[in-house]
């Protein structure tokens, strides 16, 4: 906060809850990312059977529920979040899964597939040696 305005609080003092108002939309968490620009779906070619995402925030979870509702597939890459992003992305996506009768595989580190029922995956990926 400026000199000016802790000048201007102590001779007119705000109610906590305005303060609040007015510092809620300038502070940002350290943990917040900008929302990059989103890819619109209608764009994708119509024969589009499977979507690839590097999401920096959770806000993209959001359009891969888009794409899968669509009957794509999707690979996610989580590797660029933190990890409670990373979780809240999973724990996300995994509801849209189930709503759709979907499944989704782990098939490397912070790597998943996701699909719709109307697509099938055949085999299986070993992510230890010792299985």
């Amino acid at each position: 906060m400026s000199l000016k305005q802790k000048i201007k609080e102590f001779i007119n003092p705000v109610e906590e809850d305005e303060y609040l108002e007015m510092n809620a939309s300038t502070q940002t968490s350290s943990m917040e990312y900008e929302k990059p620009m989103n890819k619109s779906i209608s764009k994708l070619p119509a024969d589009t059977k499977m979507v690839l995402f590097e999401p920096r925030s959770f806000d993209e979870a959001e359009e891969v529920g888009m794409h899968l509702k669509s009957g794509r597939a999707a690979v996610i890459n989580l590797h660029r979040l933190p990890k409670e992003y990373a979780q809240r992305t999973i724990d996300f996506i995994t509801g849209v899964i189930f709503a759709l009768d979907g499944t989704i595989q782990k098939i490397g580190h912070n790597v998943v597939l996701c699909t719709p029922k109307s697509m099938g995956v055949a085999g299986a990926i070993r992510l230890s040696e010792s299985e």
